[in-house]
């Protein structure tokens, strides 16, 4: 049979695989799927886990659940060297070793951009995967817990100081979210006032939400500036050792939780460790069927689909533009791709990706949003209410489905489950300390550092 491995289980490979599982006979390939993680995140979704309007298990597809037929490996590709038709999986434990293949598809995903600013690596938390989503809620509510207990101070207003770096729609929907979170948890505290809250959004650019319009993204500044929001344009994080954020506008404050979202960046395994065509970005040089390779020098037996490929955007207007790296696009480029493979195995012809915008929808909180599509804008509840069927219809399995609409429903009757489990991060704690707290700042003899 014919080995087909897909580097990546995210959308695009998740989407891939689940499709020729359905439309491949049983005798007709054999398909693999190398990922460090046993699930798909369903990343839309983690402003939400974030602020405990969704469980984070519901953000994260099983894919042994889902995909049946398909021999899951748990590890990441290290190389790819399509000279020889292998790849080097680097297992979660283990030696690394080589796993040939036929076909390969290519939906390894961005990771998080980083710079060397000095004490981001130590401080900052990133918002790219489910554990990450549920630290920054935990440490959101046990910074409450903490700054409770404390006097008015310098150190219970760093606790309740939260910075988000970036200003895109990631940045935007988990800043709204969690400003959301932490207003509805001042009924709870009287000990606190909603003065005491210091949100702070710093973007680079001169205007936040660039996949929207310039008027609704300054419409969505302004409503969250209202809400007590202090946004930062034209700014840039110089340093956040221990803590301390110091701006480049000059400004300094203490901040107990800082979250990064500035972007992402291309895989280094497509970018540095293969010898596949790539452009001047680190992006896999993509034809518009999704195949890998320009059509004077195609590659043959590669495709690709996702945040490391520069697809060709056929349905823009503008010449040699590429589709946007998000989960609108790479949900249907799985779904060609499955499509295609298959009729290349057959003998077939494989047809172009062509997919128009249905437009641009974002949270900001609970109850807020915003909507647009051309020229059409619709702010507020309805653009709320937008944003959760267009997802609850989109995230994958009616399993998760029912499951996320359970959990809302149930949050509609009784509000948001305000528990934080931050203990969870670190489990043996209670173990090693026989029950003792461990102070703020101490570290345990397993070698385990701060996030």
């Amino acid at each position: 049979m014919r080995e087909i491995v897909i580097v990546g289980g995210g959308y695009a490979g998740f989407y891939t695989a689940w499709g020729l599982e359905k439309k491949l006979r049983k005798d007709e390939a054999r398909v693999t799927v190398v990922d460090p993680r046993p699930y798909m995140t369903y990343q839309p979704f983690l402003p939400e886990v974030m602020a405990g309007s969704i469980e984070a298990r519901h953000a994260a597809v099983s894919l042994r659940r889902h995909l049946r037929r398909t021999r899951l490996l748990s590890g990441s590709v290290t190389r790819i060297r399509h000279a020889d038709r292998t790849v080097t999986v680097r297992p979660v434990s283990g030696a690394d070793h080589q796993l040939h293949y036929d076909i390969l598809v290519v939906t390894a995903g961005a990771v998080t951009r980083t710079f060397p600013i000095p004490g981001l690596a130590q401080q900052a938390i990133g918002l790219k995967h489910v554990e990450e989503a549920v630290a920054i809620r935990d440490r959101l509510m046990t910074a409450f817990d903490q700054a409770a207990s404390l006097p008015p101070g310098a150190e219970r207003r760093k606790l309740l100081t939260v910075t988000f770096v970036g200003g895109g729609f990631s940045g935007v929907e988990g800043f709204g979210e969690l400003l959301s979170l932490a207003t509805a948890m001042l009924k709870n505290y009287p000990e606190l006032s909603f003065d005491e809250l210091s949100f702070h959004l710093v973007e680079a650019r001169d205007r936040m939400l660039p996949e929207v319009g310039v008027g609704p993204g300054a419409w969505v500044m302004r409503a969250l500036e209202r809400r007590g929001a202090h946004v930062h344009l034209n700014t840039q994080l110089v340093s956040v050792v221990d803590g301390k954020v110091v701006l480049s506008s000059g400004e300094q404050y203490d901040s107990a939780l800082i979250v990064w979202t500035a972007g992402n960046a291309s895989n280094p395994v497509v970018h540095n460790l293969t010898d596949l065509p790539v452009d001047e970005q680190g992006l896999l040089v993509v034809r518009p069927d999704l195949s890998v390779g320009t059509d004077g020098a195609p590659v043959p037996g590669v495709w690709a689909a996702g945040d490391d490929a520069a697809v060709p955007d056929l349905a823009s207007p503008l010449p040699g533009a590429h589709t946007v790296p998000n989960a609108q696009h790479a949900v249907r480029q799985g779904k060609r791709l499955a499509k295609n493979i298959r009729a290349d195995l057959r003998g077939g012809t494989a047809r172009n990706y062509r997919h128009s915008s249905l437009g641009v929808v974002a949270t900001l909180g609970l109850g807020r949003g915003i909507f647009q599509y051309k020229g059409i804008v619709i702010k507020g509840y309805v653009a709320w209410l937008m944003h959760r069927g267009y997802h609850v219809l989109a995230v994958p399995t009616w399993e998760r489905k029912i499951r996320v609409l359970a959990v809302w429903l149930t949050a509609v009757l009784f509000g948001r489950d305000l528990v934080s489990l931050a203990s969870v991060q670190h489990p043996r704690d209670a173990f090693i300390t026989g029950g003792e707290p461990e102070r703020s700042g101490a570290r345990q003899s397993d070698g385990r550092s701060a996030a």
